[in-house]
C-alpha cells in the first residue's frame, strides 16, 4: 500500500530540491551546534572528574558529540544529491548513494533518540557519582601530601569559591571528618589532644570549615572555626544569626549545573532530530519522485511521489538489501581494480 503520494511536476520538483538544499545547510549548523554542546558537556565533566565516582554520565557527551558529527556528514551529503537532482545526468550518477544515506540518515536520527534518552536516564547515575565523589573529596582533603591526592584540596576549595557552596549536602559535613593534616596540628597542645582522644577513631574533629566556604559578601569576618560556639565570637548568635559562609552544599549547586547544561543539549539534540526527519521525508519525496525521470529529455514530465512503496517491514528490507548490494558492488570494483595492477597468474 502506497503511504502518501504526491503528484510532481517539474517546478514541484525542482522547488522540492531546493528545499532539501536548504534543511540540510539548516540541519549542517543545527549539527554542529549539537557537536559543539556536546565537547562543552564533555570538558565541563573533566574539569569536576576528581569529585566524581564514576564515568558512566560521559555516554551522554559521547553520544552527543556522535550524532552531531554524523548528522553533519550526512546532511553534506544530502545537500550535494538534491543540488544534482536538477540535472538529470548528474543525478543519475548520485543515485545509488540514496538508498545507503537513507539508511544511515535513520540511524542517525535513533541516534539523537538515544542521546535523549540518556540525558533523562542518567541524571539519578550523575547525582549518586556526585554525591559519593564530592565525599570523597571532602574526606581526601588534607591529604595533600598523598600521590593521587595532592590536588584533591585545590579541587575542592576552587569549587567551593566558583559555586558558592560548601559541603557535599551542607557545611555541617566538614564537622565529620578531619580535613586538616596531622603535620599541621600541635601534638603537644591540650586541645589537641582532647579533641583526639574524644573521638573513638581518633580523628581531630571541630565544628569549623574551610576558608573557600566563607562568603566574601558577608559585612562581618568569616566566622570559619567554632561556628556552633556562640561564646567564642562576639554579638553572635548561631542559631538566629545569618552565617557568613555558602550553607548549601555543592553536591545541589553542581547537579543543578549540570542538569542545566544537559537540558540545553537535550533541547538542541530534539530541534536537530525534528530537522533530521524533515530531510528524511524530503529526500524520500525527491528519490521516488526521480524514479519516472529515466533521461534528460523526460525530465519536464510529470511524476510521482510516495513515502513508502509497501509497508514498513518490507520496505526496511528492500532497503537493507539494496544497501548491502551497494556495498557488495563497490567491493568487487575495488578488488578487480587492484587485480588489474596486480601480479600476474602463475599460469600466464
Amino acid at each position: 500500500m502506497v503511504l502518501l503520494k504526491a503528484k510532481f511536476n517539474f517546478q514541484r520538483r525542482v522547488k522540492l530540491a531546493q528545499s532539501l538544499w536548504l534543511l540540510s545547510w539548516v540541519t549542517v549548523l543545527a549539527g554542529c551546534l549539537t557537536f559543539s554542546l556536546g565537547v562543552f558537556l564533555k570538558v565541563q565533566l573533566w574539569i569536576h572528574h576528581e569529585v566524581m565516582d564514576n564515568t558512566t554520565i560521559h555516554a551522554v557527551p559521547n553520544t552527543i558529540m556522535a550524532a552531531g558529527l554524523a548528522t553533519v556528514l550526512i546532511n553534506l551529503l544530502a545537500g550535494k544529491v538534491s543540488q544534482d537532482a536538477l540535472d538529470a545526468a548528474r543525478y543519475a550518477r548520485r543515485k545509488q548513494l540514496i538508498a545507503p544515506l537513507f539508511v544511515v540518515s535513520f540511524f542517525s536520527a535513533f541516534l539523537m533518540l538515544v542521546a535523549v534518552f540518556l540525558i533523562c536516564a542518567l541524571k539519578g547515575s550523575l547525582e549518586e557519582s556526585l554525591k559519593v565523589g564530592l565525599k570523597n573529596g571532602i574526606r581526601f582533603y588534607k591529604d595533600t601530601d598523598t600521590p593521587g591526592r595532592c590536588y584533591q584540596k585545590r579541587t575542592v576549595d576552587k569549587l567551593q569559591m566558583d559555586f558558592q557552596c560548601c559541603g557535599n549536602n551542607h557545611y555541617k559535613d566538614w564537622f565529620e571528618v578531619q580535613w586538616i593534616s596531622n603535620r599541621y596540628l600541635d601534638f603537644s597542645s591540650k586541645e589537641v589532644k582532647d579533641r583526639i582522644k574524644s573521638n573513638v577513631d581518633g580523628r581531630y574533629l571541630m565544628d569549623s570549615v574551610p576558608f573557600s566556604c566563607c562568603n566574601p559578601s558577608s559585612p562581618r569576618p568569616c566566622i570559619q572555626h567554632q561556628i556552633t560556639n556562640n561564646s567564642a565570637h562576639y554579638s553572635y548568635n548561631y542559631q538566629t544569626d545569618e552565617l557568613n559562609i555558602w550553607t548549601h552544599g555543592c553536591r545541589e549547586a553542581l547537579l543543578t549545573y549540570y542538569t542545566g547544561i544537559m537540558a540545553s543539549n537535550g533541547v538542541c539534540v530534539a530541534l536537530t532530530f525534528l530537522l533530521q526527519a524533515s530531510v528524511l521525508v524530503s529526500l524520500r519525496y525527491l528519490y521516488t519522485a526521480m524514479e519516472g525521470v529515466t533521461s534528460p529529455e523526460t525530465m519536464e514530465s510529470d511524476t510521482e511521489g510516495y513515502l513508502l512503496e509497501k509497508g514498513l517491514k518490507e520496505t526496511f528490507r528492500c532497503t537493507m538489501e539494496k544497501t548491502k548490494n551497494f556495498f557488495k558492488t563497490n567491493q568487487v570494483e575495488t578488488v578487480a581494480d587492484g587485480g588489474e595492477g596486480g601480479t600476474p597468474s602463475p599460469a600466464s
